[in-house]
């Protein structure tokens, strides 16, 4: 078990319905109509040449020519392609995609095990391999739409600054904005976390207090012959380390009493006070976040538009109702991690019994449930300042975008199933296989359930 044993996982579903969606939709559907032409003007050489009705970057299309290249050689020596630009066949430019679902399946196995160092390689492969199935992720990893090389982009580069290594995560957060534009504020969510690590992440000088820390935060508790008053005293003494050590660490009135980071007012006191004093260190670090903003602000103001093509129809547009459904997708996407059989047939039995008052509790129910997605699920084991900026990234994504997209909802579920700490590996295998019978009837409507419009030519298909 490991990243092979995701990579080979993912592999074993990407390959055989990649060959079964090009077997019956062999031309370019939906979106793909202006994707798939434009690659293949890049294919030919001709990147002066733009489709206006494209909205994103081009950073999915030049991913496509180092695929293309890779595969090239091998093919033109079996004489299946005699040019390059033949090779840019619909076929070959939809398994980018799935060549990116599998590194991104990789890359959410590599985040995982960094977040959550003592779960097991085996839950880890496990919980790598669901999140794959998630059916809005999965489904197009079968098409040429840009969502999973976002997805793998964003995920990339957070890794990259979990591992601080903050300038090749900025290199990948300005690919992932040339991919999508709208991943600018990921970028600055991840930029913020790294500066949330630095800031609130004390100095762990003494072994023995980091072998505490590990067991608290694996079991709840203290489970050795280490009493918590001897806890406690470590723990205090883990932080005056950490400030008599450090010349240039924040003044001890700036703890509390406790010792302890706690409340959102207390950690962005921490943050702005310890950011001043390592200001030298963390200009360095972030600096290339900071120029990737810089060179996407002055490509905003010489397009005119965040969005390239097609501006009047993606006019921005506020719509705080996507909060609510980004809330309700997410909450309904998790159910099965803390929820059994036993609490949904309990719920219906008493839903129906009180069927008049029922309808009014379901929406308060709905509402606070929301708000509870936002604020607590991962307020429990995350800092509260992360949750904040989780959510106002969140924000920042979905309101200004006028249409419901289900698939924009992709990045901002993985930060925060990935966030969750779940342990319960019952839940994801159910989760698992509820997303492998959604994955299987969306695939199988659209295959085979084409339908015809009378005010739209050719065949029409189901699609998220």
């Amino acid at each position: 078990m490991g990243r092979i044993a995701v990579a080979v996982i993912v592999s074993l579903w990407v390959i055989p319905v990649s060959i079964l969606v090009n077997r019956i939709v062999p031309e370019p559907y939906m979106d793909e109509i202006f994707h798939i032409p434009q690659a293949q003007q890049y294919c030919k050489g001709n990147f002066r040449s733009w489709d206006p009705m494209i909205t994103t970057p081009p950073g999915l299309y030049y991913i496509s020519l180092a695929h293309v290249a890779s595969l090239f050689p091998g093919m033109f020596l079996v004489q299946a392609a005699p040019s390059f630009s033949e090779v840019c066949t619909t076929a070959i430019l939809r398994s980018v995609n799935g060549v990116l679902a599998a590194l991104c399946s990789i890359i959410v196995y590599e985040i995982t095990t960094h977040l959550r160092p003592t779960l097991s390689e085996r839950k880890a492969t496990i919980y790598a391999v669901v999140l794959a199935l998630y059916p809005l992720h999965w489904f197009f990893s079968f098409l040429y739409y840009t969502d999973v090389a976002s997805v793998t982009a964003v995920l990339a580069m957070y890794l990259a600054c979990l591992k601080k290594r903050y300038w090749l995560s900025a290199l990948l957060g300005a690919l992932a904005v040339v991919i999508r534009q709208t991943n600018i504020i990921w970028m600055l969510f991840v930029a913020c976390a790294g500066v949330m690590d630095t800031t609130l992440t004390p100095q762990k000088n003494n072994v023995e207090v980091n072998d505490i820390d590990t067991e608290i935060r694996k079991t709840g508790r203290i489970t050795s012959n280490n009493n918590v008053t001897r806890a406690l005293k470590l723990r205090k003494r883990k932080l005056s380390t950490a400030l008599d050590t450090d010349e240039h660490s924040i003044p001890r009135r700036s703890f509390f009493s406790a010792n302890q980071i706690s409340g959102l007012l207390d950690e962005i006191q921490v943050i702005l006070l310890t950011s001043w004093h390592k200001k030298q260190q963390l200009l360095v670090s972030f600096m290339p976040f900071l120029m990737v903003l810089m060179a996407f602000l002055a490509f905003v103001r010489w397009n005119g538009s965040v969005v390239l093509g097609a501006k009047e129809a993606h006019a921005v547009s506020p719509h705080f109702a996507q909060i609510m459904y980004f809330g309700l997708v997410s909450a309904l996407s998790v159910a099965p991690m803390h929820y059994n059989s036993g609490h949904f047939v309990d719920l219906f039995q008493s839903f129906w019994k009180r069927r008049p008052i029922s309808f009014f509790q379901l929406f308060m129910a709905v509402t606070f449930g929301l708000l509870s997605v936002h604020y607590f699920r991962s307020g429990k084991v995350q800092r509260k300042i992360w949750v904040l900026a989780f959510f106002l990234a969140t924000a920042a994504v979905l309101v200004p975008a006028p249409l419901i997209e289900f698939r924009y909802y992709t990045i901002p579920f993985y930060f925060l199933v990935l966030h969750s700490h779940s342990n319960d590996y019952q839940s994801w295998i159910f989760m698992g296989i509820l997303y492998l019978a959604i994955n299987v009837f969306t695939m199988m409507m659209f295959l085979f359930r084409p339908f015809h419009w009378s005010h739209e030519l050719g065949i029409q298909r189901f699609i998220w």
